[in-house]
């Protein structure tokens, strides 16, 4: 993670007043001091202006994949505009990083493990010391499902009339059991049962 920018070119421009060097090191440390690690600038410009009595501390930064930052304020010395300028800048920072993370967040149906439902007869729950093995689920709610011979279009053209997930045919063409099914990205898949 970057905690401060190494050799970023920064661009003092004071207005209406002569800049000293305290200022420009001020404005150069503040900048450089920015802790972060998106978006990472490219270069920053920091204008200083006096307007009777009037201090504006204003401060763009370029950073990668065309973000531009820009923030100004006005205080009583140019020293507070600066701080408050940069508090924020830092802010508008962390409102980009937020947004590119919420961006790539997952979202909740991707994130979630679906765990295969299993149910058991009350006799497999008395005793559990002493089964050796995994208690045996019943059957919940069965289905008839007649097999029937056809080609792999009309299996498809079943799938897409059902609501079914799969359709389980006799392979006309091949003569074994094959399970046609819809993949994620919208196509078809099939593999054989007997295989």
């Amino acid at each position: 993670m970057q905690t401060a920018n190494v050799n970023l070119p920064i661009i003092v421009t004071v207005r209406h007043e002569q800049v000293t060097d305290s200022l420009r090191e001020y404005a150069h440390k503040k900048i450089e001091g920015l802790h972060l690690d998106y978006p990472k600038i490219i270069e920053a410009k920091a204008i200083l202006d006096v307007q009777k009595n009037r201090h504006i501390a204003e401060i763009i930064l370029f950073c990668t994949n065309h973000i531009t930052i820009e923030a100004h304020s006005e205080g009583r010395d140019m020293y507070v505009a600066l701080d408050e300028t940069i508090d924020k800048i830092a802010r508008r920072m962390r409102k980009h990083k937020t947004r590119l993370l919420k961006k790539n967040r997952p979202h909740r149906n991707e994130s979630i493990r679906y765990l295969e439902e299993r149910y058991f007869n009350d006799d497999a729950m008395d005793h559990p010391e002493e089964s050796k093995y995994d208690p045996e689920p019943f059957i919940v709610f069965p289905d008839k499902y007649a097999v029937k011979t056809m080609y792999k279009e009309d299996a498809i053209m079943e799938l897409e009339l059902t609501d079914r997930p799969f359709v389980l045919y006799k392979s006309a063409r091949r003569d074994c059991l094959t399970i046609i099914y819809r993949r994620k990205d919208g196509e078809y898949a099939a593999f054989d049962v007997n295989a």
